[in-house]
């Protein structure tokens, strides 16, 4: 099985002191910036595009197209702002990456700034993770000192500053004009669209923002050329990706694969489902994704086939629970975050998370009635589509689903006055069957 693993970005996370300058260039970093300068920036988009890289960060949106939407002729300073926010509940794959080789991000922020003509570059980090700063800090006075940035870059005469931005922890700061809004000094909250960043973003001027791996993805594919990175993955959500496993697996972790790969396959890496328990339901990118069920281990984990099984490829992040697990009290949980990170500037956000979670707590309790379930899900319709950004959205995606999928699971509470089972006491929940232990 682990010759389905594709180590890249990973590759030296195994390395003595990884995170170093001199352990990165003795894997050969920062060779590409070499190649890319003995390129013009429109042959680097080209390549970018050629190359089929989309998106790491969850929408999958072509990103040498999204380069392509910056206005050259415009007069204003072009920016390269890189979202480092990782915020979303089960996703860890962009901190990692920064935490082992911070100065796979910095290169890639060189050629992809160098692309679209930007000379001066940020990476927005969450301020909450304090040694992940203080690494890409580093970072970057390492690759100034060694004339990686800075003025006359390798004699090329492209000039790029870089600044590390600590963010104030706000979950909402992941949408990218939420955080341009923190990055120029205000209240984290999504800006009003059109215009677009491309035309008008961080200070007005056109910017391009992509995901921490999206943009650490660049150097390997100038490096070894585009078709080797189109080579894997499948035919429309080509390349590989770092898919993050939580949960109730013998071995949580990383794992760099193609896209495409599925659960079953990622489960197998991971030592299996932890000993005496069963998969019960997943969510194949965070949180805010509608979850899945084992009937989906055999779903390819890209763009199409999971949006296809009705749901969301995301950020990859894989949360596996078992069948202790009590579905309700998850979607409350997640729901109850949502609620605590709105930004409140949309009603049906501010106002609806709220609701939201009163239904979901009453339900958990066992109070209420059947007619609850179609209240939660005329909220979660009056909600999305109507808010302001894709918060409120992602809101109603593991309420929605989990109804769709555990129906008989809400309606037990119901039953039972409370949870129908006590994991602490191993009884377990079936559709079919009285619980074990249950609450009268």
């Amino acid at each position: 099985m682990t010759d389905v693993l594709t180590p890249v970005l990973t590759d030296n996370w195994d390395q003595d002191r990884a995170w170093t300058l001199a352990a990165y260039e003795r894997q050969g970093g920062y060779a590409s910036l070499d190649k890319a300068f003995a390129m013009t920036p429109d042959d680097v988009i080209a390549a970018v595009k050629e190359s089929g890289l989309r998106g790491r960060g969850g929408a999958g949106f072509p990103t040498g197209m999204k380069w392509g939407f910056i206005p050259q002729d415009n007069p204003k300073p072009k920016y390269l702002v890189v979202n480092a926010d990782e915020s979303e509940p089960g996703t860890c794959k962009d901190i990692p990456l920064m935490l082992a080789t911070p100065h796979t991000l910095v290169e890639g922020v060189i050629v992809s700034s160098y692309a679209i003509r930007a000379n001066r570059a940020f990476i927005y980090v969450r301020g909450e993770v304090l040694h992940v700063v203080r690494r890409l800090q580093k970072a970057v006075e390492e690759a100034y000192a060694a004339g990686h940035l800075g003025t006359n870059i390798h004699g090329s005469g492209y000039d790029l500053d870089l600044v590390v931005h600590a963010g104030a922890g706000a979950y909402i700061c992941g949408e990218e004009t939420a955080l341009l809004e923190g990055l120029e000094g205000r209240r984290g909250q999504p800006r009003l669209r059109p215009p677009f960043p491309a035309v008008a973003g961080l200070y007005a001027s056109p910017t391009v923002i992509n995901n921490v791996e999206s943009i650490a993805s660049v150097p390997s594919i100038i490096d070894r050329g585009a078709a080797w990175f189109a080579g894997m993955g499948t035919e429309k959500s080509q390349g590989y990706g770092i898919f993050s496993l939580s949960g109730h697996v013998t071995t949580p972790g990383q794992f760099e694969a193609p896209l495409g790969i599925t659960l079953r396959e990622l489960i197998e890496l991971a030592g299996g489902i932890r000993e005496g328990h069963e998969l019960k339901f997943w969510t194949p990118g965070g949180s805010s994704t509608p979850l899945l069920t084992p009937e989906h281990l055999d779903v390819p984990l890209d763009f199409e086939a999971v949006g296809a099984a009705g749901s969301m490829l995301g950020t990859r992040a894989l949360q596996i629970f078992d069948e202790t697990t009590c579905v309700v009290r998850a979607v409350l949980r997640w729901t109850e975050f949502y609620k605590h990170e709105s930004c409140g500037k949309c009603t049906p956000c501010r106002e609806g998370t709220w609701w939201l979670v009163q239904t979901l707590a009453r339900l958990e309790k066992g109070q209420g009635s059947e007619a609850d379930l179609d209240l939660l899900l005329d909220q979660c319709d009056n909600i999305l589509g109507r808010s302001f950004c894709a918060l409120g959205d992602g809101a109603t995606s593991p309420i929605s689903s989990s109804i769709k999928y555990f129906r008989d699971e809400y309606l037990a509470h119901l039953t039972h006055g409370g949870c129908p089972f006590d994991p602490a006491a191993s009884t377990v929940f079936s559709p079919t069957s009285s619980p074990v232990g249950a609450r009268a």
